[in-house]
Parts: C-alpha cells; sequence; structure tokens
C-alpha cells in the first residue's frame, strides 16, 4: 500500500432507498483497506443531468484518506457499487441508478487511464457534484482549475438543495 493520500469521491442515486444505499456505501467505503472516512457533506437534491427523463438525484461527498493506489480504490469504490445493485453493463448512460460512485480527486494526481480520470472529467462544471465537495473541501485543488470553492463560484448551483438532516 502507499502513503496515505486524502481523496474525494461523489455519491449520487436516485433509484430506490437512496440515503439507507448511501449509509451502507460510506460503511462499506471505511471498510475498504487502508481507508478512513474523514468528513461526509450533507445530502443535496439535485436536477437530472445528461438529458434522460428521470427523478431527481441525492447527491454527497465523501472526503477519505486512504493508503489504496487510485485503481484499487476505484475498484473498491466500483464492487460497492454492485453490491448496491449497479449493473453498468445494462443502464442507460446518464441514466436512473441506485448508486453513483465517483472518484472526484485523489490528492493533486493527474491521470488519464482507460479506466480512470482524475481529477474527475467535467468536476469543474457540475454543481451536483462541488456543491457537497465543497462542504467537505473547499480547499481542495483541481488540478489546473484552482480549489473546489472557486470552481463552485463559476457554475449555477441555484438548482442544488440541501435535504434535510
Amino acid at each position: 500500500m502507499n502513503a496515505p493520500v486524502q481523496a474525494c469521491i461523489g455519491l449520487g442515486g436516485n433509484v430506490g432507498d437512496v440515503p439507507a444505499t448511501f449509509d451502507a456505501a460510506l460503511r462499506a467505503i471505511a471498510a475498504l483497506p487502508g481507508t478512513r472516512v474523514l468528513r461526509v457533506s450533507r445530502r443535496y437534491l439535485t436536477p437530472a443531468w445528461g438529458g434522460v427523463a428521470q427523478a431527481d438525484f441525492v447527491n454527497a461527498a465523501a472526503l477519505v484518506e486512504t493508503a489504496l493506489a487510485p485503481l484499487d480504490l476505484l475498484d473498491g469504490l466500483l464492487a460497492i457499487e454492485r453490491d448496491a445493485g449497479r449493473d453498468r453493463a445494462k443502464e442507460l448512460r446518464w441514466g436512473p441508478r441506485t448508486l453513483d460512485l465517483d472518484l472526484l480527486l485523489y490528492g493533486d494526481a493527474v491521470l488519464d487511464l482507460p479506466r480512470l480520470s482524475l481529477p474527475h472529467p467535467r468536476l469543474h462544471e457540475r454543481a451536483f457534484a462541488l456543491v457537497p465537495l465543497a462542504e467537505v473541501a473547499p480547499q481542495a485543488r483541481i488540478p489546473g482549475r484552482g480549489s473546489v470553492r472557486d470552481a463552485l463560484l463559476r457554475v449555477d448551483a441555484s438548482g442544488v438543495r440541501p435535504l434535510a438532516r
């Protein structure tokens, strides 16, 4: 395992009992080898994105510390999605899903691999990811884009509404 790195994970879902799914996913993330959850944002109701007619999403973000390498962390997140009932092979792109776990940032890493791009592509343009991320890691750097807080100032976040705790 590597030296611990702070990473940011986006959580999303709009099918089933999303709060319970998020709770289970956060427990599973904390159980990944060499990984601990440092902070979790509130949950936000966000308009569905990508042009597919569907229910609004619930989104959140988690700041974790992990000794896993980026691809190992990604594999852990994908396994957690599968355990929550997600089948990426059968779903519509940007369509409804039980759980979406996105590795948004991994320290200051910049990667462009077939399976993983870091920072997450278009993170700096997506209010549904930036609003919860700014709650747990406002000073985190989006390589090539500045801080999460600064990126949030450049997007329209009017459709992102916090849910009651």
